[in-house]
């Protein structure tokens, strides 16, 4: 197939642009505890120096077909995800805020709403930030396959060819051929993760698919077949972008609409219901990376069948996966085991259950630890800041803040603050004065004392920050004005 040409055809078939649309609402606890809830698995470099979500939007930046992407995430990971994007030179058209989470299906229904208010014949290709597609000219090109059905009505998804009887993974039973689309068949049923037995007689029969969760639907056919199949959802979707508001350049759906919404995925609102269903078989490298044995997998393996990241010594060791973030880890005469560390946790589990791992976060969850949350670095939209030290009455920061960026006008009821500074200068707002603190001069910030932090320069600021006080918490923090719309 000419891709090239192929691609084409985008503007040919009725001139319609595709929309990327991006959905990075989930945790990934099953990559804990290198995920987390605050930091999950797209917005980590699992497999290059580009992040999940950075790969995937740049999977669309052809200039061929391709509108800018609309990405929909929680309110959390919405600087992150700004500043990623600006990374790799890729601008949204929208980041879509979702105030509570309500799975794929009211995500995309927000995003179709939203996209046809702009283009009333709008294309969506629907995808997971946190996908690997090894062969992206075999993706371009099913998508090109995908678009004539897409545009006649017919909700596309896209099928995995299974080379082992998997059963993570929903499968779904390829039907009659579709004339004029050629590689394109009815979808004649969606199965959710079936048992081992089923799954083996799927992958024998040749006619059954993985479900790869990447959809190419026009935006009006959905929201049709999502008024006749689940009203209910799209009336709250309606109302959530009617009622949605502008927030520092991002869209942020009505929170009390959204939660109407019942919380279904895509398949189980729609897809599994439709007689439109269409999909486009392919075999272009695709793994959901949903454990640890996945990332194995895709490593680069030694002479022994390992994978090591990190500062990791091996004696005797045989088809495993060591990662360390941050200490020195040592194995010994073990086989067939994960090992991940982080500054505050390391799990070592046999290969073969290591995707049980969401066990452990939800006992972590129960328990109301911070572990399956936030990791030992804190991100906020001006930088950062990571715990150094902390005992009674006492903690130790380092923070960095980005140039030209500055802290909310804030003030601590029950600690003060000492900042050193060790790298750039800093603009200090304290009480009603203001000054600038250079490299290795500090500065005292008194209980109750409203203050600010800003980088006026054009490096980084780093410094250190000493917090003492009979309570430490992020939540002692009152602000008084702010940047980023949170006072």
């Amino acid at each position: 197939m000419d891709t090239i040409a192929d691609l084409a055809r985008f503007r040919v078939q009725g001139a319609a642009v595709i929309h990327p649309v991006i959905l990075s609402g989930g945790s990934g606890t099953r990559l804990w505890p290198l995920s987390r809830a605050a930091y999950p698995k797209q917005l980590l470099p699992l497999l290059s120096e580009r992040t999940m979500l950075q790969e995937t939007a740049l999977r669309s930046m052809t200039d061929v077909g391709f509108a800018a992407p609309i990405v929909i995430c929680n309110d959390e990971h919405r600087f992150l995800i700004d500043e990623q994007l600006r990374q790799v030179g890729v601008v949204p058209q929208q980041v879509m805020l979702e105030p509570v989470a309500r799975n794929t299906g009211p995500a995309v229904a927000a995003a179709a709403l939203w996209l046809i208010a702009r283009d009333p014949d709008a294309l969506m290709l629907v995808q997971p930030s946190d996908h690997v597609i090894g062969s992206v000219a075999r993706f371009h090109e099913a998508i090109a396959r995908g678009v004539g059905a897409a545009q006649s009505g017919k909700l596309v998804t896209f099928g995995i060819k299974p080379d082992r009887p998997d059963t993570g993974y929903g499968y779904i039973q390829t039907g009659q051929a579709l004339e004029d689309a050629e590689g394109v068949f009815l979808a004649d049923r969606f199965v959710e993760k079936p048992d081992r037995a089923t799954a083996e007689r799927f992958v024998d029969s040749g006619v059954f698919s993985w479900n790869s969760g990447i959809f190419l639907i026009g935006a009006r056919h959905f929201l049709e077949d999502l008024g006749r199949l689940n009203p209910e959802m799209l009336a709250a979707c309606e109302r959530a972008v009617h009622k949605g508001t502008e927030d520092l350049g991002f869209f942020r759906l009505d929170a009390a609409a959204l939660s109407e919404a019942p919380s279904l995925s895509i398949d189980r609102a729609v897809m599994e219901l439709t007689d439109r269903a269409a999909v486009v078989p392919v075999d272009m490298a695709w793994n959901d990376l949903g454990s640890w044995r996945a990332l194995q997998a895709l490593g680069s393996q030694d002479g022994d069948g390992n994978v090591v990241q990190g500062d990791v010594m091996l004696d005797r060791v045989r088809n495993s996966y060591i990662r360390s973030d941050s200490k020195l880890v040592a194995a010994i005469d073990v086989e067939d085991v994960v090992v991940v560390s982080t500054d505050d946790a390391v799990l070592v589990a046999r290969a073969d259950s290591a995707a049980d791992v969401s066990g452990i976060v939800e006992r972590l969850r129960r328990e109301n630890r911070s572990e399956p949350i936030q990791h030992t670095t804190t991100y906020r939209p001006w930088g950062y800041y990571r715990t150094v030290d902390a005992g009674s009455r006492f903690q130790v920061k380092r923070i960095m803040v980005k140039p030209g960026a500055k802290l909310s006008l804030q003030m601590h009821f029950h600690r003060a603050e000492h900042w050193v500074v060790v790298q750039g200068t800093a603009m200090v707002q304290r009480g009603d004065d203001r000054m600038l603190v250079r490299e290795n001069e500090s500065i005292y910030i008194p209980i109750g004392t409203a203050h600010r932090l800003e980088n006026p320069g054009k490096l980084p600021l780093h410094l250190i920050e000493v917090q003492s006080g009979p309570y430490l918490g992020e939540d002692d923090i009152v602000r008084i004005a702010d940047n980023y719309g949170r006072a």
